[in-house]
């Protein structure tokens, strides 16, 4: 079994989803594997991975809706406020969702759904450079 790692480097805009398809996509073509699992993890506590619908925005706004409802900004009960009224908030979101994703890989290209992308989602009100590890394994 063959493995290849990289790493992803993403600036985000603050609050929000970014589409990283692609960026995954490449790093798959580039491992030379055509049949197996791609592994992608972000190094952070105030983000988070998703897929999701990737053709109508609106479905990432009300997710966005959704976990507001979860772990509102600036809840007074909250202790941890150092960076700001987003900052617990942002933790608990990223605890929330997920950390990491495990995709499956064939003819070499991630098999997503006709509707699905990868989405990077921030849950910082701040842009920030966030760091991911893509490990693909297989054949």
């Amino acid at each position: 079994m063959a493995v290849y790692q990289d790493t992803l480097t993403q600036q985000t805009r603050g609050r929000g989803t970014l589409n990283i398809t692609q960026a995954v996509e490449h790093i798959v073509r580039a491992s030379g594997i055509t049949t197996g699992t791609c592994h992608v993890f972000q190094h952070h506590t105030s983000a988070s991975l998703l897929v999701t619908e990737n053709a109508d925005p609106d479905v990432r706004h009300d997710l966005e809706t959704l976990i507001a409802r979860m772990a509102p900004d600036g809840d007074p009960a909250y202790r941890h406020d150092m960076e700001g009224d987003d900052d617990m908030a942002a933790h608990a979101r990223a605890m929330l969702t997920h950390n990491d994703l495990t995709l499956p890989v064939g003819q070499g290209r991630l098999i997503l759904g006709t509707w699905q992308g990868v989405f990077l989602w921030e849950h910082r009100y701040a842009a920030h450079t966030r760091r991911l590890t893509i490990t693909v394994q297989g054949e």
